[in-house]
């Protein structure tokens, strides 16, 4: 990697994690300067906007999400385990989150709903990408026989992207991650009884 790129990407690393623990609305461009240590020409030499790093910057972290994804299904071949491996890592990103904040799929979807609409598209990529696997590991599961025929799988999806996401909130607002570890017992059980 040269150097113009180990630059390029410290910026995103270290924006990604201000956007996810202070908002976008609530980062400026000297906080930026102030997390990655350099000053705005430097910054500027790789991003031409603030909104461009942002829009990359969430990109980044998205894609820290999906590369834990794929680590943590390596190895599982029964659908309803992958499932639980997607679960049981969401849920580690209550305490330990891939980006400082929290979940920048949730962080980003709240504040991006009304003010930023090509941040809100973003994520709407991202979660898209969220939902497309689960989906995927529950149609090759009824492919094989492992889940039933009449399981919908954006059904499941919706169930349990929102029970993690609303579960992590609850932990974050509480600091208390017991509200996830329930939602992971909930949705193991809510797997086993209804795939």
């Amino acid at each position: 990697m040269s150097k113009a790129q180990e630059t390029r990407e410290k910026i995103l690393r270290e924006a990604a994690a201000l956007f996810n623990q202070y908002g976008y609305s609530g980062s400026s461009m000297s906080d930026i300067m102030r997390v990655t240590g350099l000053q705005k020409g430097g910054i500027y030499n790789h991003f031409k906007s603030k909104d461009e790093l942002a829009l990359q910057a969430f990109d980044f972290a998205a894609e820290c999400m999906r590369k834990q994804y794929l680590t943590a299904l390596k190895g599982k071949h029964n659908s309803v385990d992958r499932l639980k491996a997607v679960i049981s890592l969401f849920s580690s990103f209550a305490e330990n989150p891939p980006i400082p904040g929290g979940c920048p799929l949730l962080n980003t979807a709240v504040e991006s709903d009304d003010a930023h609409p090509a941040l809100r598209q973003r994520v709407q990529i991202a979660m898209d990408g969220w939902r497309a696997l689960i989906c995927k590991i529950i149609n090759k599961g009824i492919a094989k026989g492992e889940v039933r025929e009449n399981v919908e799988a954006d059904a499941v999806a919706t169930i349990v992207i929102s029970t993690l996401e609303g579960a992590v909130m609850m932990s974050k607002l509480y600091g208390d991650a017991i509200h996830v570890k329930r939602a992971v017992q909930h949705l193991h059980g809510y797997l086993d009884s209804q795939l």
